[in-house]
């Protein structure tokens, strides 16, 4: 969805937030710990709750500008100041915040936690010394060993999430050997395994704050191979019991059914659920071999309930959601353990069989679940839920064990899986997920998240350089190649899986692209040539049927998807030569009679924007062909076509939708055509060809007929607009300083729109297009005698209609040098320059106002840094001249900002 543009702090609020940090941030927050002492045996709680929230956002300041993202709960370690090491290394300050957590209750008692997180993140170069650090670790341990040995507060889901979140950080602060050598890591150890099993069986209570209690695990196991000394670290006791109890506590979720108020089935959301089950393979992974077994064990007799369940003729579709529920948590937990190869004591040979054992089960598995009764019940959300199990695992093993890097170490699962399964090497492991691939396409019509999911696989295996090969030799895929059509796949019928034609075609071209065979690219086209010739032979009183608009629809999508395929010259030339002049005619067609319907309109420019799009050079004709010529006729001929109907148009309800979508993708279609590099646009003019110009003209009227504010509030629309304008300036600016002097203004006053947004791309897009600008006015009215050509003419009546046009835009540049944090002052330079040699008047009126915004006693100091900043540069644009001024830039800039 098209978001308005975010904006973004300045450089001066973040020099305020500096100095506020090291003159009174301290002084503040000491003041609030003695408030808390003073108050701590006081019962005012407004007092207390003032003085422990000043506490707490005193340590969560910004200490060092990294922005940290408010929404996420994660953060890094916290960078207090040196000053403030006395006051945390004091017993006194640790002690506080534990004593306010037992004394007071919610939300106080959890804000107590939260200055504990913080506190427990500071950065370890902030101690004195490892003592004064071990003290510090060994009074958290303590104070929270006390709150896991009574469970004080934890009642409260607030309190116990934060203090999750604190025992989450011990691990992230602290390393393996300093917490097993503490008095109390014994004790401790033990009271968070405790803590943690009970958490797992309470999972609908504290299914969002385990996570932080498996990253603590993981990264505990993590690092025992660096553990060394005597001492005891108890994992071996303890991580095997969490590993099983976190399996059975989603099996038993799965049983006892979700609670009404839950907002997303755990298992809908794939890509976070995988997140969520990053930490885990670590803890399997400790003990492999035993967390096999019971994965093995939970695994069988489930899996021979869904074979049983299979074979009947009926089945209860209740019993069998919670089956195919409970199979698709295990498969996802075996699919995050192959995504992790990490593992601690644990050969890699063994490691590869135990893997091959898991895989096994869940390839068994596929060959159930689309079997007896489960091949009706794709229209179920359980069994869609398991077979987006079972992608997720595919695309995981993939990466592990079939994909470019992996194929030639991996005998030892090969050779299990033989003796298995029967496949001994990664072709027929290929074709088993290409054919599971192939059923979902032809079972899943409705499905939108399974379509897509499965398609997201296949592309990886496609655009794979050995896959991608291998992929070739398959049966299944020279079928999929022949048979690309609704009676095959439905879903290509079902228009809310339309958008996911795009990405099948991009395969299907993948495919047929790596043969670089003419003769399997017009078999492999024979069923969207079906569908030209029968949109061509639809009379124009019956090109408004919904028939027409869904197959228009579906045949832009495809197009664009085979389009997206071609990344070379002859690849280009099989899809160019095959849609014109015969098929080109039906896009026109289509704009012509559908132009108010943003559902035929998107698609259609959308082809056509990859159509002319000149990536890896692939829009490359022989030097005596007019193809490049014919082509921008086509987009010239689109163009109007579209934008003379939009702009008659009557305003609509969502005009995003109805409107500014399909302008910036006309503005990208027209800006890819003019700088694709494959017409030579002087031909138009010179036969008097209005193509280049009708086309120009049509997309200026469309980008002024949105208001500036419009333009810039919606990301997608900013971008393709500043895009077209730099496109315009660089190579047809003649055209632009022909327009009438309101429209001038209006374009160039958008360029110094462009240049405050603080988008460094658009950004530097309006400075390049400034600087073209500029240097044509140089070249042609500074430099010459008297403007002679029209345009030179036409571009000083717009000056002198408004003078302060180009001296607003060299103040806005120099305010955005020398006041922000540009990331692009090398780009900003270029226009700089030019404006600045325009006029030696406008410089030096530029440069008192900044003198006089400046205090009185900076004034000479800052007077010879501009005196520098034009040192050795002469009154010329070429190439040394504006490197000589972008160095000096760079200097000024650094002087100038100095106190």
């Amino acid at each position: 969805m098209n978001q308005p543009n975010p904006g973004s702090p300045s450089t001066h609020h973040r020099r305020i937030a500096c100095s506020f940090r090291d003159q009174s941030l301290f002084q503040i927050f000491q003041i609030s710990l003695t408030s808390l002492h003073q108050l701590k045996n006081d019962a005012i709680d407004r007092l207390r709750e003032l003085a422990l929230s000043l506490s707490l956002k005193c340590l969560s300041f910004d200490f060092v500008g990294t922005s940290i993202d408010e929404s996420s709960e994660e953060f890094g370690t916290v960078q207090i100041p040196s000053p403030w090491k006395p006051v945390v290394e004091d017993f006194s300050t640790l002690q506080i915040f534990f004593d306010y957590y037992a004394l007071t209750k919610p939300p106080m008692s959890k804000e107590s936690l939260e200055c504990l997180v913080r506190l427990a993140s500071v950065r370890r170069s902030l101690f004195t010394n490892d003592a004064a650090r071990s003290k510090f670790l060994d009074h958290l341990m303590s104070g929270t060993k006390e709150i896991l040995r009574t469970g004080q507060g934890l009642a409260d889901h607030d309190n116990y999430h934060e203090f999750c979140r604190l025992l989450g950080r011990f691990k992230v602060n602290y390393q393996l050997s300093e917490l097993v050598t503490m008095e109390g890591y014994v004790d401790w150890i033990r009271l968070v395994a405790e803590f943690t099993s009970k958490s797992l069986q309470s999972w609908q209570w504290a299914s969002s704050s385990v996570y932080y209690l498996l990253g603590l695990w993981s990264r505990l196991v993590s690092s025992v191979p660096y553990l060394k000394g005597d001492a005891p670290s108890l994992l071996d006791e303890f991580v095997p019991k969490i590993t099983e109890g976190f399996i059975v506590s989603r099996l038993d979720s799965v049983q006892a059914g979700l609670p009404d108020d839950i907002s997303e089935h755990p298992l809908d959301n794939v890509d976070l659920l995988q997140d969520q089950l990053d930490s885990f393979p670590y803890l399997c992974r400790f003990q492999y071999e035993s967390s096999s077994m019971f994965i093995i064990n939970i695994l069988e007799p489930v899996l021979q309930v869904y074979v049983e369940k299979g074979q009947l003729q009926t089945s209860d579709n209740g019993e069998l959601s919670v089956v195919e529920a409970k199979l698709a948590w295990i498969v996802h937990i075996i699919a995050a353990i192959l995504k992790t190869k990490q593992s601690v004591g644990c050969s890699v040979e063994s490691q590869e069989v135990i893997d091959a054992e898991l895989s096994a089960r869940v390839l068994r598995l596929v060959n159930v679940a689309d079997s007896g009764v489960h091949s009706q019940r794709y229209g179920e959300l359980s069994k869609q839920r398991l077979d987006r199990a079972i992608l997720t695992f595919f695309q995981h093993l993939r990466k592990s064990y079939v994909g470019d890097q992996a194929m030639h170490s991996s005998k030892q699962l090969y050779t299990r899986l033989s003796e298995l399964l029967g496949l001994h090497d990664h072709l027929l492991l290929l074709d088993f997920i290409v054919r599971k691939i192939a059923t979902n396409l032809k079972c899943y019509t409705m499905s939108e998240e399974v379509i897509d999911h499965t398609l997201s696989l296949f592309l990886e295996l496609a655009s794979g350089y050995v896959t991608g090969k291998l992929l070739l030799k398959l049966d299944t895929i020279k079928f999929i190649v022949a048979h690309h059509n609704r009676e095959h796949f439905p879903f290509l019928e079902e228009y809310r899986c339309s958008k996911s034609r795009t990405t099948f075609y991009y395969i299907i071209g993948w495919l047929i692209f790596m043969e670089d065979s003419p003769v399997l690219f017009k078999s492999s086209m024979a069923p969207l040539l079906k569908v030209f010739i029968t949109l061509e032979s639809t009379p124009d009183a019956m090109f408004r049927t919904d028939t027409v608009k869904y197959a228009l629809i579906g045949l832009m999508r495809d197009l664009r998807g085979i389009a997206m395929a071609t990344n070379s010259r002859r690849t280009y030339g099989f899809l160019f030569d095959w849609l014109y002049p015969v098929h080109m005619p039906i896009v026109l067609r289509g704009v012509s009679h559908w132009a108010d319907t943003p559902e035929v309109t998107t698609p259609l420019l959308k082809f056509m924007a990859e159509f002319v799009l000149n990536k890896a050079q692939r829009v490359t004709f022989d030097t005596s062909s007019p193809n490049g010529i014919l082509l921008f006729r086509e987009v010239s001929k689109l163009l109007v076509a579209y934008g003379s109907r939009i702009l008659s148009l009557s305003k609509a309800t969502d005009i995003y939708a109805f409107k500014y979508k399909g302008i910036w993708i006309s503005l990208t279609i027209l800006s890819r055509a003019l700088s694709g590099n494959y017409v030579n646009f002087g031909v138009f003019e010179l036969y008097g060809d209005r193509s280049l110009a009708d086309a120009l003209d049509i997309a200026l009227k469309m980008a002024l007929s949105i208001p500036l504010v419009d333009i810039l509030a919606y990301r997608k629309l900013t971008r393709a607009y500043f895009a077209f304008l730099e496109v315009l300036f660089n190579s047809h600016i003649v055209f632009v300083l022909n327009l009438h002097t309101s429209a001038f203004m209006h374009i160039v006053s958008s360029l110094e729109s462009g240049l405050k947004g603080l988008d460094v791309g658009i950004s530097s897009q309006c400075a390049s297009a400034i600087d073209n600008l500029a240097a044509f006015y140089f070249h042609n009215i500074t430099m010459g005698e008297a403007p002679t050509s029209p345009a030179a003419i036409n571009f000083a009546s717009h000056i002198a209609e408004c003078p302060s046009l180009l001296p607003e835009i060299l103040r806005t540049l120099f305010e955005i040098v020398l006041f922000e944090d540009c990331g692009n002052q090398w780009n900003l330079s270029r226009p700089m320059l030019s404006l600045i040699l325009l006029s030696e008047q406008m410089y030096s009126g530029l440069k008192a106002h900044i003198l006089a915004s400046q205090p009185v006693d900076q004034h000479q100091r800052l007077s010879l840094c501009f005196d520098k900043l034009m040192a050795d540069v002469v009154r010329s644009l070429d190439s040394k001249n504006r490197d000589k001024f972008t160095q000096n830039l760079t200097v000024f800039r650094h002087d100038f900002r100095v106190k």
